[in-house]
């Protein structure tokens, strides 16, 4: 099995690593542009304090991947970072490459499916994990999982594909019959707990135990689950206290991606959560109001960058 994988942050050094180290390391690179391969060439990654051998390669240079086809490529990028890794791939894609994205949200394989096949996009879903990246170091307590599945039946193949090479990558995986409602139950989980995490700049235990944060989260999640209603996909109570048991199960010390980002400066993914249901709303015609003040405070939070 062959794999490139674009994006090294959290979810992708923690799943690329494995899926290295089961089918050998010269069948999986981390592909990038020449400014950011010149950057990282010389970094030392660690998972948990181990040191992890990786390859790296320049999209700019293409003799530096013994391959020139991926079986399986990985978009591990942020938001901001999609349609780039869409083009940087398509040199080492052709009919027969399968294609995930690790990104969080609802909208990354719609977006890829105007340039690939559709039938080669597997939706998945990244839940469970409580992975943090620290400049070239990434630990975690909970390796967590990948839920896929198909829309069309015509997906079918890919799909199949896909499990061989997670089985002999090692990559825990749950194929999920209702892919577009884990989906949108782990929407509601990212748009309750990413965000609340970077308006409070605090931590996971802090986030759902404080009052005053832990209203806003909740407030933010069950706003997810009026959308998804009107947009076709049953969120029940069960999913609901589910992702709250989830949630009490992380690492009470650490913090999920946008805190991460706003404790480095780096812009977040926003746009992904609180920007995305607020444009459903608009769509749906409905006012939001924790999605609303979230939008808001942490627009104003990176205009301080």
């Amino acid at each position: 099995m062959n794999t490139i994988i674009v994006g090294m942050g959290a979810l992708g050094l923690l799943f690329g690593e494995k899926i290295a180290r089961n089918t050998g390391n010269e069948h999986t690179y981390y592909l990038m542009n020449r400014e950011r391969y010149n950057r990282h060439i010389n970094d030392v990654y660690k998972i948990n304090g181990k040191e992890v051998s990786l390859n790296i390669a320049s999209a700019d240079d293409p003799d530096m991947i013994p391959y020139k086809k991926a079986d399986l490529a990985i978009i591990a990028t942020k938001y901001g970072g999609l349609r780039d890794a869409i083009e940087m791939l398509k040199p080492y894609t052709d009919e027969k490459t399968i294609i995930i994205s690790l990104l969080n949200g609802i909208t990354s394989e719609d977006i890829i499916a105007e340039t690939y096949d559709r039938d080669n996009i597997i939706d998945c879903v990244p839940i469970g994990m409580d992975a943090m990246r620290d400049g070239c170091n990434v630990d975690y307590t909970k390796e967590g999982k990948l839920q896929i599945g198909i829309r069309l039946q015509s997906q079918k193949e890919s799909l199949d594909r896909l499990c061989s090479y997670f089985d002999d990558g090692g990559v825990t995986y749950e194929v999920m019959d209702d892919i577009r409602h884990a989906m949108w139950n782990k929407f509601m989980i990212n748009v309750g707990i990413n965000q609340t995490c970077m308006v409070y700049e605090t931590t996971y235990f802090h986030a759902i135990n404080d009052p005053k944060a832990k209203a806003d989260l909740q407030g933010a999640m069950k706003e997810v689950v009026t959308l998804a209603g009107l947009e076709g996909v049953n969120l029940t109570k069960e999913d609901y206290d589910n992702d709250i048991r989830i949630l009490n199960g992380l690492n009470p010390n650490g913090y999920p991606s946008m805190r991460q980002d706003a404790v480095a400066h780096r812009y977040s993914e926003v746009e992904l959560f609180a920007g995305t249901m607020l444009k459903l709303a608009s769509k749906h015609g409905i006012e939001l109001t924790v999605n609303r003040r979230y939008y808001d405070a942490i627009k104003e939070i990176e205009s301080r960058y």
